[in-house]
């Protein structure tokens, strides 16, 4: 089942938000497992939004890709670790 994580990213900067998709994002593309994409700023930040074939490629991401690359790009990237939301897909429509 499709798995939807919503980052939340207090503070955070479209350079920021830049710098972190280069890192753990391959070039032109998505991570594997990764569906779609978006992202875009908000009241307080930055905001992201992915979708992924499973829990399992999610929790590889975040775990052995995301996470690592947050702490290594230090003010380059995100501050620090977002708030999360994350769902199972029930339903997904398009225009």
């Amino acid at each position: 089942m499709a798995i939807a994580i919503v980052h939340t990213y207090a503070g955070g900067t479209k350079d920021q938000y830049d710098a972190t998709v280069a890192a753990v994002h391959p070039p032109g593309g998505l991570p594997a497992g990764q569906t779609h994409h978006f992202a875009g700023p908000s009241e307080d930040g930055w905001q992201v939004v992915a979708v992924w074939d499973s829990q399992e490629s999610l929790d590889a991401f975040m775990g052995e890709t995301l996470m690592p690359a947050l702490e290594e790009l230090g003010e380059a990237g995100f501050p620090a670790p977002p708030e999360q939301v994350i769902f199972e897909v029930d339903t997904a429509r398009f225009a």
